[in-house]
């Protein structure tokens, strides 16, 4: 018998699996480990942590029947959205799944009439930058940490609807 799909939901208010969302973080980030320098933010989230983010954020959750396969978070910023914590549980990636909770996250984007999706992706992750660049992100900057002297982290942007002069001050929105 065929499974369903993955599915992709906003993470509804009377959530309650947020250790589940934690560990799949942490089993999706833990390959950075060794790699990236200064270490991810992730080993900072706590339950409360992710609760709290929750009520400020937007999060997506991608889920195989009851597992919770994949997430994303969404933070609404004045022209656009900054995306974070994308994740993919190991044995799932290259399935589409990120993908699919990044067009949740447009998809918001649009819905509330905002310009781009904007994310940071760390210097050393080299294969990140190229599927963020699949979906559309340009490289707009790269950034330091707090006490860092090189770029540690790239900013890429991707434009979801464009301004565009009309005539003497009018705008127009042009969907792309």
């Amino acid at each position: 018998m065929e499974q369903p799909p993955v599915s992709i939901t906003q993470i509804p208010a009377d959530f309650g699996r947020w250790g589940d969302v934690l560990a799949l973080i942490m089993h999706a980030f833990a390959f950075m480990d060794d790699i990236i320098d200064p270490p991810s933010s992730a080993h900072l989230l706590t339950v409360e942590a992710l609760r709290a983010k929750a009520l400020r954020e937007t999060g997506f959750l991608a889920l195989d029947g009851d597992r919770i396969v994949g997430c994303v978070f969404a933070l609404e910023k004045a022209e656009g959205l900054y995306v974070g914590k994308l994740a993919v549980a190991p044995d799932r990636q290259g399935q589409g799944i990120g993908r699919r909770l990044m067009q949740a996250a447009e998809d918001l984007a649009r819905s509330r009439g905002k310009a781009d999706i904007e994310l940071e992706t760390r210097i050393e992750l080299a294969a990140n930058h190229a599927a963020f660049a699949r979906l559309g992100f340009r490289e707009t900057e790269r950034t330091a940490h707090e006490g860092y002297d090189r770029p540690t982290s790239i900013t890429m942007r991707k434009t979801i609807r464009k301004l565009r002069f009309m005539r003497a001050g009018a705008w127009k929105v042009f969907r792309s």
